[in-house]
Formats: C-alpha cells, sequence, structure tokens
C-alpha cells in the first residue's frame, strides 16, 4: 500500500506505471487496491499503445458504436462479483435520466450515463491472452462496466470483430 503521506500526481502515476511493468497481465481493480487510488488512475497509466482515452461527453457515440461489434462480453463487477453476460449490445436512447438499452439481446438496463467520467478502449493480455475492451468508468474514477470482444470455440479473438474494434479506436482516438 502507499503510505499515508500524500504523493503527488507526478510519484503516483510513477507508482502505478512500476506496478503495471513489474506485473504486466495484472488485473487493472488489484493494482489499484493495492495501491489506494482509483482503477481509472490506473487504466491511465497504461502504455499509450494499450489505451486511448474518449471523453464522457461520446457516452452516446461510443455505446451506439458498440453495436456493431456483434456478441460481446458484458461485465459488472464489484468487491463481490464479476457478473458477465454475452451477447450484442443492444442500441440505447435516453428517458427518464437514463440510457436505456434493451432488446433481443440479454443485455439490459439502465445506465446514469450522466454519472460516466471516462471511457477508454484498451488492448492489452489479461490472463495471457490479448483482450480488448471498452471500459466506462464514472467521475470517481471507479468501473461501470466493461464490453469485452467475443471469443470463439478456442477461446481465440473473432477476427471481423477485432477489426470493427480497431475501427472504432481509431475513429474516436481521431475525433
Amino acid at each position: 500500500m502507499i503510505s499515508e503521506v500524500l504523493l503527488s500526481a507526478d510519484e503516483t502515476r510513477e507508482k502505478i506505471v512500476a506496478a503495471l511493468e513489474a506485473s504486466p497481465g495484472a488485473v487493472l481493480e488489484h493494482v489499484a487496491r493495492e495501491l489506494n487510488v482509483t482503477t481509472a488512475d490506473v487504466v491511465a497509466a497504461l502504455p499509450a499503445d494499450e489505451v486511448v482515452s474518449v471523453g464522457a461527453e461520446r457516452f452516446e457515440d461510443v455505446m451506439m458504436a458498440a453495436t456493431e461489434l456483434g456478441n460481446i462480453t458484458f461485465i459488472v463487477q464489484t468487491e463481490d462479483i464479476v457478473l458477465e453476460c454475452k451477447g450484442p449490445v443492444p442500441a440505447g436512447s435516453f428517458g427518464r435520466g437514463y440510457y436505456n438499452i434493451h432488446g433481443e439481446s440479454p443485455i439490459g438496463g439502465h445506465i446514469k450515463a450522466e454519472n460516466c467520467g471516462a471511457i477508454f478502449f484498451i488492448s492489452r493480455k489479461l490472463m495471457g491472452r490479448l483482450s480488448h475492451s471498452i471500459q466506462f468508468y464514472n467521475k470517481l474514477g471507479g468501473c461501470i462496466y466493461k464490453i469485452y470482444l467475443g471469443r470463439d470455440e478456442n477461446r481465440e479473438l473473432i477476427p471481423q470483430q477485432v477489426t470493427k474494434f480497431m475501427d472504432l479506436k481509431a475513429r474516436f482516438e481521431t475525433s
């Protein structure tokens, strides 16, 4: 754990970078907990070739783009559970203060989009395998949810999905 002495932003970032270099495939939430920082702080410290940051004002655009990916794994993670749901991201719309997603997909619900503080396109190894995800973080730096690309029956990424993801990542990086 970081000592109780307050560290500067640069010192904190250096500690995060050192932890990620020491354990490149580490679960980001574990690094955050170990260093007493937010998971968004850890994500922001990932190497530039692993992460693209998108402003929260692009929430609806990113969610609509995610509908193009096909079957994904939608993850909500807390201290007590990692909840996974597989299927396509349905189109959504705003109503009653939420971004509402529902339809034929098993993925559905109501997202308080105004609480979104950052969105990241992440490409990195996780548990020894390359993974690609879009992760949404609240204004306090906690993860709201993650959208991971799907895998085939051999646990390999689906090439067409990877191409779509990379195209989306490039589109949002330059806009």
